[in-house]
């Protein structure tokens, strides 16, 4: 495992190596243990931009279908399941990053799911989140990815051995 960080420039992101490909972790959001980035959103304090992380990406690989089971405006446990994401993968749920309320969804992702995988930390983000729970700060994210790592690769294996 190598994390590059840059030390004089701040407004460079940070980067796990994923074996040889890199996950891309920007300074200027929040994380939580499920992958999932959260980014201020202006003048509004206390809501976040939600999205998924390229670590998760790289997990999930192409993102095809995504389906949620809660309504706009629902207050969520941390940890409660709140949808579906379907990739060339796998099914999965998606999970609440924090304790909180979704607010409002992404509809562009909804209904083409395609800019997860090419603008996850732009335009693929999935909804707006309001939480006063405390967040990883992106060091943090990084020493969360470097304990998990061991095992996830075994799941790329899997994988790959299995596709």
């Amino acid at each position: 495992m190598t994390v590059k960080a840059s030390v004089c420039v701040m407004s460079d992101p940070l980067i796990f190596m994923m074996g040889k490909y890199e996950a891309v972790v920007p300074i200027d959001r929040m994380y939580s243990e499920n992958h999932l980035w959260l980014q201020a959103v202006a003048d509004r304090e206390g809501v976040y931009r939600v999205g998924f992380t390229s670590y998760s990406i790289r997990l999930l690989q192409d993102v095809y279908f995504l389906d949620w089971n809660i309504d706009a405006n629902t207050g969520v446990s941390k940890k409660q399941a709140i949808g579906e994401i379907e990739s060339s993968k796998a099914l999965s749920t998606l999970y609440a990053p924090a304790n909180g309320k979704v607010l409002r969804f992404n509809d562009a992702v909804l209904s083409d799911p395609s800019a997860i995988n090419v603008d996850a930390y732009g335009d693929g983000w999935l909804y707006e989140f309001s939480t006063e729970a405390p967040l990883m700060h992106p060091l943090a994210y990084l020493k969360h990815l470097e304990s998990g790592w061991e095992r996830d690769q075994r799941y790329l294996k899997g994988q790959v051995n299995q596709g």
